[in-house]
């Protein structure tokens, strides 16, 4: 439903103010939708049209509820496409709708201008749409069971992407280094020389001889290793070599499109809340708030930038780090002359004017993502502003409890759950272990131990698609093992594979 006219000349002063700020936006639309529709649009993740499935029912039903029962409220949503599109819900007040279009703004430009979302396809609206209609002919002839198996099968797998692959020339493979030749393979162990033949035993012992041997056969082995070097992207790797039917690997590959669409959005969560908080702000304190709207707007924004202990608020953390850097860049407070300082009243007391702030938090939403954002801008005097602390589970107590509020503790645990946004990192590592065609995954151990339910339910939906027993290397308690499913049983046993894969 388009915008009824208080509302549209409501937007066009939004849009002035945006272009004043020096935004670069794509063409944003606005739609009215009614509290229930919300609720269905977001319960698709933000697109009017999905594949048929539960899991839209389930989320819809979870929404519907917590609006009834006054837990949650969605005041807008908005989708990375070309034009923008944004929802407006018809019961919010006028001070709402006018935060709404300010905050959505600056979506908008995070979307157009932040490299991470630089090959998103800005089409994906009518991509959607098209992918329920391929799964729909699915259904009518394979049946609704069927086809909603083998997507939870991949909804499952969704997070085995390369982050990276995006932004790099796919290479074509001419050959793989299974393909040795035989005068390599039966090379001779090479042997201590020695002109006495009564030293020989001596010098090259049959242990030795023995111990050459089987270090060679793994050398070649790892050198017939399929693919050559671990694959990163799961997901490609199950499209190109799984052995399932046209339709399934038509499937696998719309729930690969849709995670590839979706990933920036997890790898910019709180810049991307952040920089559309601070904008929305910006423009409301500065120009479009009027008196009488003053404490309805309070109540929304306090409302957004609420925190509750033990978690955190990326609308908050964004918007607050985006004014400290703002704040850093005016007063020159960077540089090696501020770090070399350490006069607590030298500091206090900085500022060489240098109004170069704005110019520094429009470089920073382009180049950044999560991740790199906190690890360069995150300081200790911005975490002791914040109150910021890590916490855990008190082994004795079993109970939830501040751990440390120590600022490289703090640092460190932050990036660790937004590296690869917070989810494990898997490779392929060798499509044909022991020779049995069997797939053996590779999990970068980083300090924190595969969670055993999870990393069972992804080696049966791994079975289900490459239909051969499947097996992960990974740690479990600083111990290497090796995590087997073969159909029926899950087994867990030693191994070294971690070890030597690094």
């Amino acid at each position: 439903m388009s915008l009824p006219p208080h509302l549209a000349e409501m937007h066009t002063e939004i849009r002035g103010y945006a272009d004043e700020f020096g935004l670069d936006y794509f063409e944003t639309i606005f739609e009215m939708v009614t509290q229930d529709e919300m609720n269905m649009v977001a319960a698709y993740g933000g697109f009017p049209t999905r594949y048929p499935h539960w899991k839209w029912g389930m989320s819809y039903d979870s929404l519907s509820k917590g609006h009834t029962y006054g837990l949650q409220k969605i005041y807008e949503l908005v989708i990375n496409t070309d034009p923008c599109y944004a929802y407006l819900m018809d019961s919010n007040a006028l001070t709402d709708q006018k935060l709404v279009m300010a905050h959505v703004y600056g979506h908008s430009d995070f979307f157009k201008n932040n490299f991470y979302f630089s090959h998103t396809n800005r089409r994906m609206l009518d991509q959607m749409a098209n992918h329920a209609s391929r799964i729909r002919r699915y259904i009518d002839r394979h049946g609704i069971e069927e086809v909603e198996g083998f997507i939870d099968c991949c909804l499952t797998l969704e997070n085995l992407i390369d982050p990276n692959s995006v932004f790099q020339e796919k290479t074509v493979s001419l050959g793989t280094s299974a393909e040795v030749s035989d005068a390599e393979e039966s090379k001779a162990v090479p042997l201590i020389p020695t002109d006495k033949s009564y030293l020989r035993n001596f010098v090259n012992p049959e242990e030795f001889i023995e111990s050459q041997k089987k270090l060679m056969e793994e050398e070649a082995s790892k050198k017939k290793r399929d693919p050559v070097s671990p694959e990163r992207d799961v997901l490609l790797f199950l499209l190109e070599r799984a052995p399932v039917e046209n339709w399934q690997r038509d499937v696998l590959s719309i729930i690969r499109d849709e995670a590839y669409y979706f990933l920036p959005q997890m790898q910019t969560k709180i810049m991307n809340e952040g920089w559309a908080s601070y904008w929305h702000s910006k423009i409301m304190t500065t120009r479009a708030l009027k008196d009488h709207e003053l404490v309805d707007y309070a109540c929304s924004h306090s409302g957004t930038m609420g925190t509750q202990p033990g978690r955190v608020n990326p609308y908050k953390l964004g918007i607050e780090l985006f004014r400290h850097i703002e704040e850093r860049w005016n007063k020159g407070q960077f540089g090696m002359e501020w770090s070399n300082c350490d006069d607590y009243s030298t500091r206090s007391r900085w500022d060489k004017e240098l109004g170069l702030g704005r110019e520094k938090i429009f470089e920073v939403r382009k180049i950044y993502n999560d991740a790199t954002f906190i690890a360069e801008f995150l300081t200790e005097d911005f975490a002791r502003e914040q109150k910021l602390f890590t916490y855990g589970v008190n082994r004795k107590s079993g109970d939830w409890e501040i751990q440390s509020r120590e600022f490289g503790e703090i640092k460190a645990k932050m990036i660790a759950n937004l590296t690869n946004s917070g989810q494990p990192r898997i490779s392929v590592l060798d499509a044909n272990w022991g020779n049995r065609g069997e797939l053996l995954l590779l999990h970068y151990h980083e300090g924190v131990d595969l969670q055993s339910d999870w990393a069972q339910d992804t080696l049966s939906c791994l079975f289900k698609i490459w239909n051969r027993p499947v097996l992960i290397a990974t740690k479990n308690e600083k111990r290497g093992v090796l995590l087997r499913f073969d159909g029926t049983d899950h087994t867990e046993k030693s191994s070294t594979v971690v070890e030597e894969a690094a």
